[in-house]
């Protein structure tokens, strides 16, 4: 599989372009995106002190397992750099990818997790020490003297690592697991690209750019299924190829343009495809069926050549593409001096943008344990997204949100994540027609509660929240800004009773007003405005069962008190407070029929936090706090039925992202003509597939 490094235009800058370029520069350094000659100092000496501390913990299992005195002294492990750093664009507080080569008979399992663990964590100068030894790329994480340390480590197949290894050859990977391989690939990776790129200086400052505008834009997040620090160097370093005389202004007007038309998902390749003898896979849809599956391959370089962005789903791809239109239109505007650099840097209005979200909250004893258990549950909420995704044919989408917020007023560590939820555009609508993700909720947890680190106090929140109840702590200015007023136009105004066939043409925000006239509703629904908290307790002792639904009798009218624990236990107590239920249990049943709503057709229902007897105080406060929150939302606890059950069938979409939903902007610059951008040959069946358009816009 091979792919054509045929440039779209050689052309270099006018001065335009260098003026451009300066007012860019100078903006990324106004911007504060790169740290101080000091800083970088400090950060050569950590690596030093590190370097030392796993020689000397190689020395000493070599001693412990009976090595000759020679093989003691000689005994080695070298420390390799990779990600941001390795490639230059890091900033200031980020922290630094390494790995650590170490000799055949220093495994990982114990040696590294468990040895060199205890080593770290006795000393001093290292804080928050987090092992994560079952992610896909095993690793240490910690503080060293207050830098951000990714600690990762390889044991190749040599007695003594040499000191000048050359991990690029392809010797190293001799007679070694995968996912040691995987290990190794971030260092092989870097130092690929930075081969591969034409100028590292003007591929360097693109991708600064880049990054912070992904940043900025809520798509920088390799564990919530956007792209990462590699996956945007890799798109950049491709864009590098095709432009090879160009100056970073221009390769960030051109990245827009190339990738708001990229056919995915064709592959983003900077070079072939090399099957060697060693026998590792490498990406190839051809012969691995679950390689067909990826929705938006980048292709790391080095052997074994692999998808660097397997996580990207169908809903953050939707996202990612109309963020690249919104760049491309600011792009165009200031290519015509209609707009600054800063304009492209806006941030993304996310908690705008939708009208239903998922609150998860994350709660723990202290701040270490926070640390711990934010990191479990962040590296498994892309899986709620892909199931969800999954079990709904894709009509539910997800768009979860990088940002983690806290409320200033609780007094517990917590932490807090959001997702946007919204209906697939033009999804067929039946009255009646739900989305029961029961089963997908409790794959979900049970995946959650596999934490072997697990704590008492570690406890899991998530409620459904609308937009106008988004608590008022994850806005910067601490308070929701007022939305402006919105202008109906005639296109908007047919939209609003457009339909065919079942189909939904109109906005989203008119499919619900449709909704909630035909319901006779208004926004103020009695029953919504209900406070409904989703609290995850301490274990309790005892716990009796919960059936899954409340109560399909439609005279029924008990509230109901839940509660549930992340093992799943929770606890369904009647209670006899019926007189609000009944005062709006007409206006539920109206609003929830014409809404989408639940399957079982559950009324009204009274949810309050409860914590058991064994919780502390401070917990409890923590937890009480929940159901005080500005956020009504339905209970979900760390099994989420009652999202199944009660409010995120109530989707009726959202709206535009940004309103970027333009019609791909044509390329008008001459040079691009009828070239085709990018060819990538399937090598054996002669089949061939582009990125671009075979003929691009002029």
């Amino acid at each position: 599989m091979t792919t054509s490094n045929k440039p779209i235009s050689l052309a270099g800058p006018v001065d335009a372009d260098v003026l451009r370029t300066a007012q860019l520069n100078k903006f990324l350094v106004e911007a504060g995106l790169y740290e101080t000659v000091e800083e970088s100092a400090r950060r050569e000496e950590v690596l030093g002190e590190l370097d030392k501390i796993v020689k000397d913990w190689v020395k000493q299992l070599t001693s412990q397992r009976g090595y000759t005195d020679q093989m003691v002294e000689e005994a080695n492990a070298v420390l390799f750099t990779f990600g941001s750093y390795r490639l230059g664009v890091h900033g200031p507080g980020a922290d630094i990818d390494t790995l650590c080569v170490g000799p055949s008979y220093v495994n990982r399992e114990e040696d590294f997790f468990i040895v060199l663990h205890e080593i770290l964590s006795q000393t001093e100068e290292v804080t928050h020490l987090q092992p994560v030894p079952d992610a896909h790329v095993p690793v240490m994480k910690f503080k060293f003297h207050g830098i951000s340390i990714d600690l990762l480590y390889a044991s190749v197949s040599l007695l003594v690592v040499p000191s000048d290894l050359d991990i690029s050859q392809e010797s190293v990977l001799y007679e070694i697991d995968e996912a040691t391989v995987r290990s190794l690939t971030g260092c092989r990776v870097a130092d690929q690209i930075l081969r591969l790129v034409p100028n590292i200086e003007n591929f360097r400052t693109t991708l600064r750019c880049l990054k912070h505008w992904a940043k900025r834009r809520g798509v920088y997040s390799n564990v919530t299924g956007f792209l990462g620090g590699v996956n945007w160097a890799l798109l950049v370093a491709r864009v590098c190829q095709l432009y090879p005389n160009a100056v970073p202004s221009m390769l960030v007007s051109r990245f827009f343009r190339v990738f708001t038309q990229w056919h995915w998902p064709t592959p983003v390749m900077l070079c072939a495809i090399e099957e060697e003898e060693l026998g590792f896979p490498v990406w190839d849809p051809r012969k691995n069926p679950r390689d067909r599956t990826h929705h938006m391959p980048i292709i790391t370089p080095a052997y074994p050549c692999m998808n660097s962005s397997y996580n990207v789903s169908t809903s953050t791809l939707r996202v990612m593409i109309e963020q690249f239109q919104f760049g491309n239109k600011i792009c165009q505007e200031i290519e015509l001096n209609k707009a600054n650099w800063s304009a492209l840097f806006e941030p993304f209005n996310f908690f705008e943008a939708y009208k239903n979200y998922l609150q998860v909250d994350i709660i723990a004893e202290d701040d270490e344990d926070l640390r711990l258990w934010k990191g479990w549950v962040e590296s498994r909420l892309r899986q709620l997204t892909l199931k969800i995704e999954r079990d709904t044919y894709g009509k539910l989408q997800c768009h979860p949100y990088p940002s983690e917020y806290a409320d200033p007023s609780r007094q517990c560590a917590h932490c807090s994540f959001f997702m946007g939820l919204s209906r697939k555009e033009g999804v067929k609508i039946q009255e009646g027609q739900a989305f029961d993700i029961r089963g997908t909720v409790d794959e979900f947890r049970h995946e959650i509660n596999m934490y072997m680190f697990w704590k008492p106090g570690m406890e899991l929140a998530v409620s459904h929240v609308r937009r106008k109840e988004i608590p008022a702590y994850v806005f910067p200015e601490g308070y929701r800004r007022p939305r402006p007023q919105r202008h109906v136009n005639h296109h908007q105004q047919s939209d609003k009773n457009a339909t065919e066939n079942g189909t939904l043409t109109g906005s989203p925000d008119g499919q619900l007003k449709r909704k909630l006239a035909s319901a006779g509703v208004d926004d103020t629904e009695p029953c919504r405005s209900v406070k409904r908290a989703s609290v995850s307790p301490v274990h309790p002792k005892t716990s009796s069962p919960l059936s899954g639904n409340v109560s399909d009798d439609p005279t029924s009218n008990n509230q109901t008190k839940v509660t549930s624990n992340a093992s799943g236990g929770s606890q369904n107590s009647p209670s006899s407070g019926n007189v609000e239920q009944a005062k709006c249990s007409s206006s539920s049943q109206a609003s929830e029929k014409s809404l989408d709503s639940i399957p079982s057709g559950s009324k009204c229902v009274k949810v309050e936090a409860a914590c058991s007897g064994d919780v502390t105080s401070k917990q409890a406060n923590c937890i009480s706090h929940v159901s005080d929150s500005t956020a009504p939302a339905v209970v979900v606890s760390t099994t989420l039925k009652r999202v199944a059950e009660k409010v995120v069938l109530e989707l009726v979409g959202s709206e535009s992202l940004g309103g970027n939903n333009a019609d791909l902007l044509q390329i008008t610059e001459k040079d691009m003509g009828n070239v085709l951008a990018e060819k990538v040959h399937f090598g054996g069946n002669g089949v061939s597939q582009s990125g671009l358009h075979e003929e691009l816009e002029v």
